[in-house]
């Protein structure tokens, strides 16, 4: 058994950027416990060959990675998060929306080209994509700290302590004994597939049940290319399509690099997971086609993330889940047992930006801070 006063379980951008905030607090006994076999979350990566980046902290060339998670964030209201960007020293640039759009109305109609817009305030992106968020904040921890391919099945609570249990891919299970535990995995999740001993109180259980994950339902499709041809037709990238198998595409195109177009699926997971791999990418591809011409049909690499098959994102709940960010529920227990010992800190749990990039800063800081105070208050908390 390891001990340790704080167990984060979960190694995604919450679990990782509270690790760095407790070392700038002085607490330095903690461990993260991750059910994948590397850090990032949903935060994922992939390279311009369309092979998937295992280990972003070893990359040092990371101006070659396309996002599969999360891609945008706003710095003009999402401040925390802007200054922890400039903090790493990592670059951003504003999403490309210049030309005009494709939209397809319907299967019978001709995709045409309307007028395209601008968000404002503009959507951003990192330079790399987000994986340079993960690895600049993994290198500022221990690597020994971190434990990867444990899946935190049970959380028992002592008189003075917690225990947690994780199994690895073998079914072979590793206990930790804390004073303390950062839950950084979504709330329903948590509450899905973790047993609490003894048990939360109801009602904490049951609005963690009913929290939609962001990306949970959601589909990607990355599309590679070596250039952006469409731009030279006066397009932006962007499209709509009730036709599609893509609901939604944009530009996701790197400065200096590869071009790419990336899109959201907007057919049901539960229905995704009935079609061929290769059924999925051949729609993809022959929706392209019909969006921006030839050239568009045959990328030199491409790639499909179903977060709705990830088991360490999605429930069962998620499948046909409607795909949005809902309100922030309770992060702990109030009374009872686990009062004081368990806090959830993943980007659901942020008041202001439940399920975004941002939320995580905001909810592991906020947890952070609420541990310092509690930690504060003497033998009580220990």
């Amino acid at each position: 058994m390891t001990t340790a006063r704080i167990a984060i379980v979960g190694a995604g951008l919450s679990g990782l950027y509270a690790a760095c905030l407790l070392e700038q607090a002085g607490f330095h006994d903690y461990v993260i416990i991750e059910a994948r076999e590397t850090p990032g979350g949903r935060i994922a990566s992939v390279s311009a060959l369309g092979e998937r980046v295992s280990d972003l902290s070893a990359t040092t060339a990371l101006s070659d990675q396309f996002d599969l998670g999360p891609t945008w964030f706003w710095p003009s209201f999402q401040h925390q998060l802007q200054r922890l960007v400039d903090e790493l020293g990592l670059g951003c640039f504003e999403q490309f929306e210049t030309g005009h759009m494709m939209v397809e109305r319907s299967h019978n109609d001709a995709a045409t080209r309307v007028r395209g817009y601008a968000n404002s305030p503009p959507s951003m992106r990192l330079l790399g994509g987000m994986g340079t968020l993960i690895a600049a904040l993994q290198r500022k921890l221990d690597a020994a700290r971190i434990f990867t391919g444990q899946a935190v099945r049970r959380l028992r609570r002592g008189d003075s302590h917690v225990e947690l249990d994780g199994e690895d891919e073998n079914g072979h299970v590793s206990t930790w004994r804390v004073e303390h535990v950062l839950l950084a995995v979504p709330p329903r999740l948590a509450a899905t597939t973790i047993e609490f001993s003894p048990g939360l109180p109801p009602e904490l259980i049951r609005q963690w049940r009913a929290t939609a994950t962001w990306m949970a339902p959601h589909a990607k499709y990355l599309a590679v290319y070596d250039t952006p041809f469409w731009r030279e037709q006066g397009l932006s990238g962007e499209a709509r399509s009730a036709a599609g198998p893509l609901g939604e595409i944009h530009d996701a195109s790197l400065p200096g690099s590869s071009a790419a177009l990336f899109g959201f699926f907007g057919v049901p997971a539960s229905v995704r997971m009935k079609v061929p791999d290769d059924v999925l990418y051949a729609h993809c591809r022959a929706q392209l086609l019909r969006l921006f011409g030839p050239r568009a049909a045959t990328p030199k690499a491409e790639m499909i993330k179903d977060w709705a098959q990830d088991p360490y994102t999605a429930t069962a709940a998620d499948l046909d889940a409607a795909a949005s960010h809902g309100e922030a529920p309770a992060t702990a227990a109030t009374a009872g047992p686990w009062r004081d010992r368990l806090t959830g800190i993943a980007s659901e749990w942020s008041p202001q930006f439940p399920g975004y990039v941002a939320g995580s800063i905001e909810a592991a800081s906020l947890g952070v801070v609420a541990l310092q105070q509690l930690v504060g208050r003497g033998d009580s908390a220990r």
